[in-house]
């Protein structure tokens, strides 16, 4: 039986005791699997939610609308927004101004909607409504009184709706 000291030298040949010789291939793979798995909960955790995205896509409409409605007055000229299957279109602007599609094929709005974006300074107080085809019950109001910049509301929000006169 070979005994070790603080400063012997073990020979190169000696086998380390059974609960010294380090982690098998098997403890190893189980390990990085549980990483794995671990990994994979938070990424799908992190997902947007139906909410999320239709949020999202009501912010983007308000800057697009402020875009098309600083055009309008640039140009002089009418810009009416309005819904379609397909998404959505600019009316008096040239082709390929703005985009015209949702980012997130579950966005929807009434089709027919239509928004007066100019180029009077102030025009009428509108609104539209933005749901999921993903989750019932989630909508998002993009609005404007007519005088400062269209904004998003959570739909059915009582404090936040338009002022008086303003279409629904």
């Amino acid at each position: 039986m070979q005994i070790s000291v603080a400063g012997s030298k073990t020979s190169p040949t000696a086998v380390p005791p059974p609960g010294q010789r380090g982690f098998t291939l098997l403890e190893l793979l189980v390990v990085v699997s549980i990483i794995a798995i671990a990994t994979a909960g938070v990424a799908f955790s992190l997902r947007d939610s139906a909410q999320t995205q239709t949020e999202r896509e009501a912010q983007r409409l308000a800057a697009l609308l402020e875009s098309a409605r600083a055009q309008s007055r640039t140009r002089g000229v009418a810009v009416i927004w309005r819904s379609t299957t397909q998404g959505f279109q600019f009316d008096g602007l040239p082709a390929g101004t703005l985009p015209n599609n949702w980012l997130d094929n579950g966005t929807t709005v009434a089709l027919g909607s239509a928004l007066e974006l100019g180029p009077d300074p102030i025009i009428p107080a509108q609104s539209v409504t933005l749901s999921s085809k993903l989750k019932a019950g989630v909508a998002w109001r993009v609005a404007s009184d007519g005088l400062r910049p269209f904004s998003v509301q959570l739909a059915g929000d009582e404090k936040n709706n338009l002022p008086a006169g303003a279409a629904p």
